[in-house]
């Protein structure tokens, strides 16, 4: 296989100093947002869980006509270099994603892609304009075969997950928002972590 309105508000007539009031207020989408911290090292032979959430007012992902965006988004992604989505879930509100790339470079550059590609298509859809991903992703190193594979079943039934919160059940085995279903969107990973690690020992 191949590969987000503005309202005007009084300037204030002051010059030096610190502003009260100044800045991000304090506790905005403190649930979600994620630190500046340093991104961590990329190693091909060790997989990202990659976690994207959109802000608010953005459209339920779960459906076909913002669906539309986030898949074309990833098969385009499936055309560069250094860089393999290998699973991903889409949920309601934020997506998953399991990757392999050669560097951060490649890792950093294809994720920048994606967002773009995503925002710009859920505001087509939405016909509005604006911020459509929250300012951070974020980026787990998956580093031993237990962790690899907590995270791909996680993953993978995340939707069930979200419904046993919930106290429903999913009206499907396979999630048709995910790479069960859509296989033709992803890679087949390279990493042994991927390949056999996850699978723990014969």
């Amino acid at each position: 296989m191949a590969r987000a309105e503005q309202q005007a508000l009084p300037y204030p007539n002051t010059r030096g100093g610190r502003r009260a009031g100044a800045g991000r207020p304090r506790g905005s989408r403190t649930s979600t947002r994620v630190p500046h911290v340093k991104r961590p090292r990329v190693s091909r032979h060790r997989p990202h869980h990659i976690t994207i959430r959109t802000t608010r007012g953005t459209w339920n992902l779960r459906s076909q006509r913002c669906y539309r965006p986030i898949a074309a988004a990833l098969t385009a992604v499936r055309l560069r270099e250094g860089v393999r989505v290998v699973h991903f879930s889409v949920q309601h509100n934020h997506l998953h994603l399991i990757v392999e790339a050669d560097g951060r470079r490649a890792l950093s550059g294809a994720l920048r892609a994606l967002l773009i590609r995503v925002a710009r298509g859920l505001n087509t859809v939405m016909r509005a304009s604006g911020r459509r991903i929250e300012d951070r992703y974020h980026e787990h190193v998956l580093k031993t075969p237990s962790e690899t594979r907590n995270a791909l079943l996680y993953v993978i039934g995340n939707r069930a997950v979200h419904l046993a919160r919930w106290g429903r059940t999913p009206r499907a085995e396979v999630d048709a928002f995910s790479s069960l279903s859509s296989v033709e969107l992803v890679e087949p990973p390279a990493s042994w972590m991927l390949t056999k690690g996850w699978l723990g020992p014969p």
